[in-house]
């Protein structure tokens, strides 16, 4: 499967307002340390508590909120077409990034060697520090690796350079095409006003004769950047003919990415991805404009990002489409949103966000709101139009049921920190982590089978995200915690192809083939 997005070591901190100047800064963990892969076409499922930081994970990926720290990687489209100024900063001050990872990678060492030898004695403090210190060396390893490659090692300043020349050439070579397709709409505006004024065509033919003139230059200006560019990859791939037997450089070199680090984008750049990563709010009611019509509200997002001029006749009979595609009559087109029931704003939210033919959504609980026969009709229209137009999801919601039928894989979370992920059918046949089978239990069900298990009953509350325990977060309320869950907090490892849990007990499996559970759910609360 290829990737679309591949998040790596995600923060997310709020900080809190401080009560005094010489207090100390807090934060809201809202979202730590994660690491996950969503793949093109697929369905990722995101379920926890309420607060545990789904919404804001969505919302951190499309940087409608600014990441805090990690990579959030995009392969949608390559740096050529994207042109970010963040790489030719990189290459400029590739020594300094270097020296930079070295720094942080020694700093990790040394801290590791420090909690090894302390062993069981290690407190969470120096388990923390051994954490952070881990994370600004990967950190620091994205920042240049992904972009330098084998670089990184040898000839540091001369393959920086060649790369420095390739992406300026690519990088004119994309500005031009943006400018060119601004005069390729204005020459689709000059022939549809040809059409509808005939009396005024000679000045119209003269407008779109210069227009054609200028569109056909730039096309030629750009297929020479192209080659350009071209032809300094040959020098690249010369400069690397030697070293291709190097162990180090390999690995390195395989490392050289072409995604885009959505985090260090600037504001114009992600502006210009909008179109690619689209969002479908929770609250139909609260995410229109009262005061803009349906076909508005529609093609507010397609002028914008320049699929068609604005008042274009192309524009109305495209959008018209759209709605029809969402179950949207084309009568509705200048009709308000107050005019509308809770089921067809989503559907208004729904053909917004599809219009601009983006490749990513997150559908932030976009179903919570509805009754439960409306539900049915949105997710199938989801369905319907994911296999249609080739769409990826991130489907955040609390409702196991409706993320068991339309996601391929389930990703579950606890106070901001991804406890497990797997392919949906293996989450409910063979949950590892306590978290998600006590999720699992509280499923209503009509099964007379399932109704005689016991409902594992999560006790006390969800910890404050400002102060969270230490150890595996869940420990406060998990029935099957033991001392070294209250101090050692457990990575996210792979205990089956696929299938990642966060638990010091994740090897054992905790249902059998029927899904009834291997442990005594009395016995081990009463434990605690």
């Amino acid at each position: 499967m290829e990737k679309l997005l591949s998040i790596t070591n995600l923060k997310k901190y709020f900080p809190v307002a401080k009560s005094s100047l010489f207090a100390k800064q807090m934060y809201v963990r809202a979202n730590e340390d994660i690491s996950i892969d969503i793949y093109k076409g697929e369905t990722f499922g995101l379920v926890g508590e309420s607060g545990c930081g789904k919404s804001t994970l969505g919302r951190v990926l499309l940087q409608l909120y600014e990441q805090t720290a990690g990579s959030t990687m995009y392969y949608g489209r390559t740096l050529e077409e994207v042109a970010p100024k963040y790489v030719l900063h990189t290459l400029s001050n590739a020594e300094k990034y270097i020296e930079k990872y070295r720094k942080a990678t020694a700093h990790a060492e040394e801290i590791t060697k420090k909690c090894d030898a302390l062993g069981d004695n290690a407190t969470f403090f120096d388990l923390q520090d051994k954490n952070l210190a881990l994370c600004d060396a990967k950190t620091a390893l994205d920042y240049c690796a992904k972009i330098l490659g084998g670089f990184m090692v040898r000839e540091t300043r001369q393959g920086a350079a060649l790369l420095s020349e390739k992406y300026r050439f690519a990088f004119q070579a994309a500005s031009i095409a943006a400018r060119a397709e601004d005069i390729r709409l204005e020459i689709e505006v000059q022939e549809s006003l040809l059409e509808d004024t005939p009396q005024k065509a000679a000045a119209i033919q003269g407008k779109l004769s210069k227009l054609r003139k200028k569109y056909d230059e730039l096309l030629a200006e750009q297929k020479k950047l192209l080659a350009s560019a071209a032809e300094t990859e040959q020098k690249i791939a010369q400069l690397k003919a030697p070293y291709l037997k190097d162990a180090e450089f390999a690995e390195y070199e395989a490392m050289l990415d072409n995604g885009v680090d959505l985090k260090r984008l600037k504001y114009s750049e992600m502006r210009h991805l909008r179109k690619d990563l689209q969002i479908i709010f929770q609250d139909p009611y609260s995410s229109l404009n009262p005061r803009m019509t349906v076909g508005r509200i529609i093609e507010e997002g397609l002028v914008t990002h320049k699929f068609f001029k604005a008042g274009s006749k192309k524009m109305q009979s495209y959008v018209f489409d759209v709605m029809n595609s969402c179950g949207l009559q084309n009568y509705m087109y200048n009709r308000y949103p107050h005019q509308f029931s809770g089921g067809q704003r989503q559907r208004i939210c729904i053909a917004r966000s599809l219009a601009v033919k983006p490749k990513f959504v997150v559908c932030d609980e976009c179903v919570s709101a509805l009754d439960v026969s409306i539900q049915s009709q949105i997710i199938n229209l989801l369905q319907e139009l994911k296999e249609k137009e080739g769409l990826t999801y991130l489907f955040i919601s609390h409702n196991l049921s409706v993320v068991r039928y339309i996601s391929d894989r389930i990703g579950v979370m606890y106070l901001g920190n991804m406890v497990e992920v797997a392919e949906t059918d293996e989450i409910f046949s063979d949950p590892r982590h306590p978290y998600t089978i006590a999720l699992l239990s509280s499923i209503p069900t009509t099964d007379p089978e399932s109704l005689t298990k016991e409902r594992i009953i999560l006790e006390g509350n969800i910890p404050s995200p400002i102060k969270p325990p230490s150890g595996c977060k869940f420990h406060t309320r998990c029935f099957m915690a033991c001392d070294k869950c209250k101090v050692v907090p457990p990575a996210l490892t792979e205990v089956k192809p696929g299938h990642f849990v966060a638990c010091h007990f994740a090897e054992q499996k905790k249902v059998d083939e029927n899904g009834n559970y291997l442990f005594d759910v009395k016995l081990t609360t009463n434990q605690r």
